[in-house]
């Protein structure tokens, strides 16, 4: 029986820059390191933990392989403004949809995830 989703995980080729992009740019909670720096994970404050690894052989960073990483935020645009002005690449700006507006960005290991904003439904 599947209980939940464990983790979303991402390989790194750098882990000391990968962990500093995600806790100092994007500002997630510290990491808890669970293999001596090869394995850590960032567990969200409303539920989700994102694992980063190197511990994975032939699996690489990519930003057009598989699934993604869509991270809810309050204000896409202005997060979206504050990551350009850190240097954060972007591979597709704000857009929208029916239902929300999203953003799709680069890590620094070159992974794409998503900023994700639902539009109010009044």
């Amino acid at each position: 029986m599947f209980k939940k989703v464990a983790f979303t995980m991402y390989p790194v080729t750098d882990m000391a820059r990968a962990k500093a992009f995600y806790e100092e740019t994007l500002g997630l909670p510290p990491a808890k390191d669970l293999a001596d720096g090869k394995w850590i994970e960032f567990d969200l404050p409303q539920g989700g933990c994102l694992a980063l690894t190197t511990m994975i052989q032939g699996v690489a960073p990519s930003s057009e392989a598989g699934g993604s990483l869509a991270f809810e935020v309050e204000d896409v645009h202005a997060l979206s403004e504050t990551l350009k002005s850190k240097g954060v690449k972007f591979k597709m700006d704000v857009f929208e949809s029916p239902v929300c507006h999203m953003a799709v960005v680069l890590d620094s290991e070159g992974n794409a995830f998503m900023l994700h904003q639902l539009k109010n439904r009044n």
